[in-house]
């Protein structure tokens, strides 16, 4: 599994609907994923409203309508409900403890750092953590363009 780091974006939560965005034009099923319910529901309501122009279908990971649904938001990685091969956004200020199995279910994982300084430190300790566990790790410097 390769990790992508995209620090240095304006807004987290933006720059993932953003994302999602691109991943979707690309036909990628995505998994959000934080333990925080109050970011999680920032998220979606986001989603909805990011742009006028786009819709991005979602749903949460234990919705009916999840087995339809692209793009799922979770606060656990613990279910098996999670499409294999899916893109996956860790919008959580840790490394999800399902580190260890995360390679034979997602073919990327994908880390958004903003400017923010706790959000910069969490982000050196997951860098550090992945790492350490041996993961191939990229860097996009978006500060940069």
């Amino acid at each position: 599994m390769r990790i992508d780091f995209h620090f240095n974006v304006e807004h987290r939560l933006h720059y993932a609907c953003r994302y999602v965005r691109r991943a979707r034009a690309a036909d990628c099923r995505v998994l959000l994923f934080s333990r925080d319910p109050d970011r999680l529901a920032r998220l979606d309501a986001a989603l909805w409203t990011f742009s006028a122009l786009d819709f991005v279908p979602h749903a949460y990971l234990d919705s009916p309508l999840a087995a339809r649904t692209p793009v799922l938001l979770a606060a656990s990685l613990d279910s098996a409900a999670a499409p294999p091969g899916a893109l996956l956004i860790n919008l959580d200020d840790e490394v999800p403890a399902e580190l260890p199995s995360l390679s034979d279910r997602f073919e990327r994982l994908v880390e958004i750092v903003s400017r923010d300084d706790d959000d910069r430190r969490h982000a050196r300790e997951r860098f550090r953590s992945y790492r350490d566990a041996g993961f191939e790790l990229q860097s996009h410097d978006l500060g940069a363009q």
